[in-house]
């Protein structure tokens, strides 16, 4: 599943494939909000992403697509 989040004052936004269910990822925000803390979040290969609260713009949680590669009929 793909994750992406919005980081305040940033160009550009932190994207990341997790192995984690889109409720899991949802309930882990919510309780960084909550929490008021850093929202921590891990990748398919293990990598931990940590963002500050206060700086988070948006997190957008979807299925991920497959990417084609060639020319071929859309």
């Amino acid at each position: 599943m793909e994750v992406k989040i919005g980081v305040q004052y940033s160009a550009r936004e932190i994207v990341l494939e997790s192995a984690q269910q889109p409720d899991d990822v949802e309930r882990l925000v919510t309780a960084a909000l909550d929490a008021g803390g850093l929202l921590a979040l891990s990748d398919e290969k293990g990598r931990r992403v940590l963002v500050p609260v206060e700086k988070l713009a948006y997190v957008e949680i979807g299925e991920s697509l497959e990417r084609r590669v060639g020319f071929g009929a859309m």
